[in-house]
């Protein structure tokens, strides 16, 4: 472990302003750059663990420190890479099985926290959630292992099928299927969509039988359709933002204006910031 080359971590911070990672900066502000307990809060750490990592007297981080430090200090993906080895760790992969998001697409994230929105690994793991994303899907905070992805919870669980309409989810789950059928082929045997669909065709019949129809390229409807238990039924349009290199998609929520699901959406965004709070 390289203790003194971990000043990186200090540098970077003083090189970032509150807009850049999605604060808001107060009136009295005089810190040039992030605040130590910023960072700490944005990597889901003690300002005190994180303090002692600056100043050379902390103790090893671990694989899973040093990827929410990376996270939370926007870090490209060879900057993440580099403060893994100052850590002593080899770097986690890059690529389609990669969680770390690029700093490009935290930034659009950043200024979308009053708007649904998530950001989502190819197989459908939730990597990053807005408050109202929180209240319209439930929070993804919780999820372990293949449950991160909603394919695999959607023949699994019951419960990941409540928000969705009863008469649109057989084709949503042709969907699930024909999804993951095209990353298996894409990415080949090994890879998490190989993993999930193994454990799908050892758990489910449902998915067995959709499975063996061998259909690729379906997509779900364009104007999604979501039943919540506060406010009810709503109609949202989803736009998508792809980043190629990392496979990941952000996925942002939106009504027309006007419209009863505009009203309720902007309700949800009350309930995500009570939430929140």
């Amino acid at each position: 472990m390289d203790r003194e080359g971990l000043a990186f971590l200090r540098r970077r911070r003083e090189s970032l302003q509150p807009e850049d990672v999605g604060l808001t900066r107060g009136p009295r502000r005089r810190t040039d750059g992030l605040r130590r307990e910023e960072v700490a809060a944005l990597s889901h750490m003690s300002t005190d663990y994180y303090a002692r990592l600056e100043r050379a007297t902390g103790p090893q981080p671990s694989e899973q420190m040093m990827a929410s430090i990376a996270q939370g200090l926007h870090l490209t993906v060879g900057e993440r890479d580099h403060i893994f080895r100052l850590a002593g760790h080899n770097p986690p992969a890059r690529g389609s099985s990669s969680d770390h998001v690029s700093p490009g697409l935290l930034r659009i994230f950043d200024r979308l926290q009053d708007t649904p929105a998530e950001i989502v690994s190819e197989v459908g793991e939730t990597l990053r959630q807005t408050p109202t994303g929180v209240a319209l899907l439930g929070s993804a905070s919780n999820r372990e292992g293949p449950a991160r992805s909603i394919g695999y919870r959607w023949f699994s669980d019951p419960a990941a099928r409540a928000p969705y309409p009863p008469e649109e989810q057989a084709l949503l789950s042709r969907v699930y299927a024909a999804g993951l059928r095209e990353l298996v082929t894409l990415r080949g045997p090994g890879s998490r969509a190989a993993e999930l669909a193994e454990l799908l065709l050892a758990q489910s019949s449902e998915f067995r039988r959709l499975w063996d129809l061998h259909e690729v390229g379906l997509r779900p409807p364009d104007l999604k359709r979501f039943t919540h238990p506060e406010v009810g039924e709503l109609e949202l349009n989803c736009q998508t933002l792809i980043d190629p290199d990392q496979s990941h998609r952000l996925l942002v929520y939106t009504a027309e204006p006007g419209s009863t699901s505009y009203e309720k959406l902007r309700l949800l965004s009350v309930i995500g910031a009570q939430s929140l709070a």
